[in-house]
């Protein structure tokens, strides 16, 4: 058995879990918060048999795709009078981070 831990952008996680519900896969999702973008992101946790792996990951890269975003951050202007001029960025967002480890047992009370 393996247990699949994806991190996906919240704008992903409903359409994931809702394909991955569909083909039959139980899934736990955590609210997480991203360190990059201060961003809010879903883990799932999902428990596999190993040949479901890449399926699993399949259903991930189809609705998990990376995209530009423009994000407005704070720059200093003048750092010794403390001014702060926002300006746009443009950053890639999206896609997903997969970790497939194996389970030594499971337990389902």
């Amino acid at each position: 058995m393996k247990l699949i831990i994806a991190i996906v952008q919240d704008d992903d996680a409903g359409d994931l879990l809702e394909t991955l519900t569909e083909g039959g896969f139980e899934v736990t999702k955590l609210a997480t918060t991203g360190g990059f973008l201060k961003a809010g992101n879903t883990t799932l946790i999902i428990g596999v048999e190993e040949e479901s792996v890449d399926k699993v990951i399949g259903h991930i890269e189809e609705v998990c795709k990376t995209r530009k975003q423009i994000i407005t951050t704070p720059s200093s202007v003048a750092s010794s009078t403390g001014v702060y001029m926002p300006y746009p960025v443009e950053v890639e967002v999206g896609g997903a981070n997969i970790f497939v480890v194996d389970v030594d047992k499971f337990i389902k009370i």
